[in-house]
């Protein structure tokens, strides 16, 4: 049963969804999470005595690509095996019913578009996607396991994973759209962030400034819930079903 005032918030929600026309949502590793996808960061993210942050880095993948591509490879198994939820599914209905919809995520996993999104703006990259050192082409690769070590049909160069590594920056036309996104959004949703990671973490304050309703769902409040015209506590594919349409 939902508390009382938990379904006044998800009146107001339900009611500003229906008057909007532009929608857009921000997922964060919360809506994965569900799915049993692990962050691969901190404690979660040791693979034979390598941390995560030693591995996913430029001068790691020039000094050793084969360990990096073993690290990459280990992952896509264990990601392969997961299916979207209710929350990946919930997002992908959202896109039919709004004159303009929006979905940018900071997940890698691809579970967005297996659970039929379309055109997500994946701040942080692809998983399934490989990127020529040589050539820069970017392409989808589902191999489980991977070829090691994958070179470049086109040009025969060396393939790395299509991933925003520590110490790079986030592709400027993906900032650009999401930006653009809230600056020109009626309604958008924060879902499964921690609020601590730039620039995503700055788009609740950017999508106020510019006359959003704002709301945030989480499994506890974050730095950026203040920012919020409503947060909901809970999981995404519990909560989303009330005021989807």
């Amino acid at each position: 049963m939902i508390m009382p005032e938990i379904q006044i918030q998800i009146d107001l929600i339900k009611e500003k969804l229906e008057k909007a026309d532009t929608v857009t949502v921000l997922t964060g590793a919360g809506i994965s999470a569900d799915s049993g996808i692990p962050t691969f960061r901190g404690t979660h993210g040791l693979w034979k005595n390598h941390r995560a942050e030693e591995l996913a880095t430029p001068a790691a993948f020039s000094k050793n690509p084969k360990l990096v591509w073993e690290w990459y490879d280990w992952r896509r198994g264990l990601i392969a095996s997961k299916e979207p939820n209710a929350g990946h599914y919930m997002i992908a209905e959202m896109e039919k019913p709004f004159t303009r919809f929006h979905l940018i995520t900071q997940n890698v996993d691809g579970l967005h578009e297996k659970a039929g999104s379309t055109n997500p703006v994946e701040l942080h990259g692809n998983i399934w996607k490989v990127r020529c050192t040589g050539c820069h082409g970017i392409s989808f690769n589902f191999d489980v396991p991977i070829k090691l070590l994958p070179m470049c049909k086109e040009c025969g160069g060396l393939l790395r994973p299509h991933i925003v590594w520590f110490g790079e920056p986030l592709d400027k036309i993906d900032i650009e759209k999401s930006y653009a996104a809230v600056q020109n959004s009626n309604v958008v949703l924060i879902i499964g962030t921690s609020g601590l990671v730039y620039p995503a973490a700055s788009l609740a304050g950017m999508a106020r400034e510019n006359g959003a309703f704002v709301v945030e769902i989480n499994l506890e409040r974050t730095p950026i819930s203040e920012e919020m015209d409503v947060t909901l506590i809970g999981k995404a594919k519990d909560l989303l079903p009330f005021f989807i349409r």
